[in-house]
């Protein structure tokens, strides 16, 4: 529950501290007065994106803060999934800097939106004004029902399992693109293909090719300056191979002078084997020269096929052409392998849709069996707060497509009169109506949910008189359950209240301020007497507000 709430610099309140009770809190003031900047300030404690319009003096920071006290509710579960440290006083701070930028803190520790949301989803709940004709909107109707059926954990497991559906129907969609797509394609991929597979393509393949093409076109000059370099060096005398002997003969005769000599000698003699050697090969490689013109031509013709598939592919490798080859492949297996692929995918949806069909069931049938339990309860409700004829017909019909929230259609239709027909509620029902049912819709929740703090603002628009009076009965046995905080115009269900806070503006130097002040009972029996008669408090006024007191 929230028992301390201070806000600083925010809107027109400069400095204002509530301490709260447990039961049935109260409070009032003069429209304008600062109600519902109050509550602005609280929404920022749930995780509400800041406004730096609302910083009232620019220069100085805005800090709104909340103590909870969390004993009585088993929330340390939550604090370790948001990496927080749990207290059982738990202080959510907000600060709004001059510069803009917005902090939030939950026992000191830096904390982000997603969790201030988190843990204000399980420790207060606003009504508005507006939240009551929510009433008329399904989703609002969905989250009512699935509250009291305890759906949370199915719905989970359903929505989790329609995401992976849409992701495998997405996947089939793209499948069925890439196949038509490959389909337009296949017979000009396949041909492409072909012609590279055709090729035989292999690394190297291509200077092999230009290096026998070279060997080939050239053999007349190659059988002349072979045939010459080897006449060069072996032949008789006056070649180079007995030019050399005949040195290496010379240093022979003087190798045993000196090392010098030596080595000299052994550097000669090795030149000597290596010319013999070259000229061996330069004999064995004249040898193989010849013209081929067959060969010449079909070396050409590989040659050119080359040549033209870079050209055609504008490529100027055969490592690039076999990149391209590989890639067709791909394309033509795709459109080939397509219905198989199709054909899981198909496989996979139908088992999905299969589980979340299941999910679906469990959704409906407990929704089904709440719904008219729910039905009675509110129409007692109503009941007592003079709609004794109001009827509810919650309508809850299984369909074949998955929405967010499972396969039912649901719609809430009210009689409000005897005999009168059903219609949609937020047709049928008046502004007071919608109201009356609203609050019978959260005090059953009440009974259901651990909410520690529930605050209503002006639950009680367009009810007077005895209804008032007997809203403020139900607000009050809320209260025992739990915190119930009520802002309200009307002296019935102010009187109610275990405690009553006045809300009001005051001039304070050269501006305007809210202030908040906690009633004593000689106060409220004033602020209820003002209430019901004005500012020109009368004696029948006070009788009055006494005996809504006591």
């Amino acid at each position: 529950m929230l028992t301390t709430l201070s806000i600083k610099n925010y809107a027109l309140i400069e400095d204002i501290q509530m301490n709260l009770q447990e039961g049935f809190t109260i409070i009032t003031g003069e429209t304008g007065a600062g109600k519902s900047i109050m509550l602005g300030a609280l929404s920022l404690l749930l995780g509400k994106r800041a406004d730096f319009s609302a910083i009232r003096d620019l220069e100085k920071k805005c800090v709104i803060e909340g103590t909870f006290n969390l004993a009585a509710y088993d929330l340390t579960s939550l604090f370790a999934a948001e990496d927080l440290d749990y207290e059982t006083q738990t202080i959510i701070r907000r600060e709004i800097l001059p510069s803009g930028k917005s902090r939030a803190f939950i026992n000191d520790t830096p904390a982000n939106l997603s969790s201030l949301q988190a843990l204000g989803e399980q420790l207060l709940d606003i009504h508005s004004q507006h939240e009551t004709l929510s009433l008329g909107d399904n989703d609002y109707q969905f989250l009512v029902i699935d509250s009291l059926a305890n759906n949370s954990g199915n719905l989970i497991s359903y929505q989790k399992s329609l995401q992976q559906l849409k992701l495998l129907q997405k996947k089939l969609h793209n499948l069925k693109e890439e196949q038509a797509q490959a389909a337009k394609e296949y017979d000009y991929n396949l041909f492409l293909l072909n012609e590279l597979q055709q090729a035989k393509l292999e690394e190297g393949m291509q200077e092999e090719l230009e290096e026998r093409y070279e060997e080939l076109s050239n053999v007349e000059e190659l059988t002349e300056q072979l045939g010459s370099a080897v006449n060069h060096i072996q032949q008789e005398e006056i070649g180079a191979a007995a030019s050399l002997k005949e040195a290496r003969n010379n240093l022979q005769r003087i190798a045993n002078i000196s090392s010098g000599y030596h080595q000299l000698f052994d550097r000669l003699q090795s030149v000597n084997i290596e010319l013999d050697d070259i000229a061996t090969e330069l004999e064995a490689t004249l040898e193989k020269v010849e013209a081929n013109p067959e060969e010449l031509a079909k070396v050409n013709d590989k040659l050119q096929v080359l040549y033209n598939l870079q050209k055609k592919h504008m490529v100027s490798t055969v490592t690039e052409l076999k990149e391209i080859q590989e890639t067709l492949t791909e394309k033509v297996s795709l459109s080939e392998n397509a219905e198989e692929e199709i054909a899981k995918a198909e496989k996979a949806i139908a088992e999905q849709r299969k589980e979340l069909t299941t999910f679906a069931s469990e959704l409906h049938k407990s929704r089904k069996s709440v719904i008219p339990v729910f039905i009675k309860e509110v129409e007692l409700i109503l009941a007592d707060l003079g709609m004794p004829n109001a009827t509810l017909k919650i309508e809850l019909k299984e369909q074949q497509e998955f929405f967010p929230n499972g396969q039912d259609k649901m719609n809430w239709l009210l009689s409000a009169n005897k005999g009168g027909s059903y219609n949609d509620i937020k047709k049928a029902a008046s502004g007071g109506e919608l109201s009356r049912i609203m609050l019978a819709v959260k005090s059953i929740l009440a009974t259901y949910s651990k909410l520690p703090t529930i605050i209503f603002d002006e639950i009680d628009t367009g009810v007077s008189g005895d209804i008032a009076q007997k809203m403020a009965v139900i607000l009050q046995k809320m209260g025992e359950v739990m915190q119930v905080i009520a802002i309200t115009h009307l002296p019935q269900i102010a009187g109610k209240g275990d405690s009553h806070f006045r809300i009001y503006k005051e001039d304070a130097a050269n501006s305007t301020i809210t202030n908040i002040k906690e009633l004593k009972k000689e106060e409220r029996v004033e602020e209820l007497a003002m209430m019901l008669g004005g500012k020109n408090i009368t004696d029948s006024a006070v009788a009055h507000a006494k005996a809504l007191l006591n």
